[in-house]
């Protein structure tokens, strides 16, 4: 695997832990229940981790984007998902409009 492809791999798992870390965050009621705030600083240090990781090698610019678009992304359909948000036609076409933002920067490296 190439520098670059385990950057991007390495990217895109970091996204998926900001979406854990973020819904851990809001689930710790403030850091009142120990076991989220856990949640919260392990996944917190371990998506920076990899962001910074991935940083040695990608564009700043394009990681934290895309890190950050993956993240929100995830986070938001977690929480349709579970009942936390609602869903809407609105809400879904600007979940695309980000994923396809995300899209066009890695086809843009």
């Amino acid at each position: 695997m190439s520098p670059s492809t385990l950057a991007w791999v390495v990217l895109v798992v970091s996204g998926v832990l900001e979406a854990v870390w973020a819904t851990a965050l809001g689930k710790s009621e403030g850091f009142h229940r120990l076991g989220p705030s856990i949640v919260f600083v392990v996944g917190l240090l371990a998506s920076m981790s990899g962001l910074a990781f991935a940083m040695r090698d990608l564009p700043v610019g394009t990681a934290y984007a895309v890190w950050v678009g993956i993240g929100a992304v995830l986070t938001v359909l977690y929480a349709v998902a579970t009942g936390t948000e609602p869903v809407s036609i609105a809400k879904i076409v600007f979940l695309l409009m980000i994923v396809g933002g995300v899209v066009g920067l890695k086809l843009a490296h």
